[in-house]
Formats: structure tokens, C-alpha cells, sequence
């Protein structure tokens, strides 16, 4: 899995349309194997990423979970530490 992709479900405050967006925009240039496609492909890509879009969106808005939503800090926290350690 790409290291750029984050998980979204289960957060408060809930993922943004941004975000989801992004996470769609990453998965496609990663299956594409480009970060901005040629002229020619343009509009392909971009269908691409707003179909992932709306798919993501729809997943996120069905999935249930008992367990309490996490927290954003927390977990950007917990994060930053583990690359501090990884990179110190």
C-alpha cells in the first residue's frame, strides 16, 4: 500500500472531502505511474480520481464500527514520533 494513503474511517472530526480527494488523487497516480499526466490523458485521469472520490465517499459513509472515534492529534502525535525515532 502506498505510504502516502492514510486511513480516514473512525475520526473526529470526520475525514474532508479534501482529504478523501487526496487519497483518490494518490491512488491513481500511483496506478497510473505518474504524478500529472500528459495532455492526452488528462481527462481519463481526472474521471478516475473523482469515480475513486465518490467511491471512497460512499465506503466511508457505510462503514460501522463500535469502537469510539479516534482522535486527529492523537494519532498525527503518534505518528511524528515514530518518524522522529525512525530518522533520529
Amino acid at each position: 500500500m502506498c505510504r502516502n494513503i492514510k486511513p480516514l474511517f473512525n475520526f473526529d472530526p470526520p475525514a474532508t472531502d479534501e482529504e478523501i480527494h487526496d487519497a483518490a488523487l494518490q491512488f491513481v497516480r500511483k496506478l497510473s505511474g505518474t504524478t500529472k499526466p500528459s495532455k492526452r490523458n488528462e481527462v481519463a485521469f481526472e474521471r478516475a480520481v473523482n469515480s475513486i472520490t465518490k467511491c471512497a465517499q460512499e465506503l466511508l459513509n457505510s462503514l460501522e464500527t463500535s469502537q469510539p472515534p479516534r482522535d486527529r492529534e492523537e494519532v498525527a502525535a503518534k505518528a511524528r514520533a515514530r518518524t522522529a525515532m525512525r530518522f533520529a
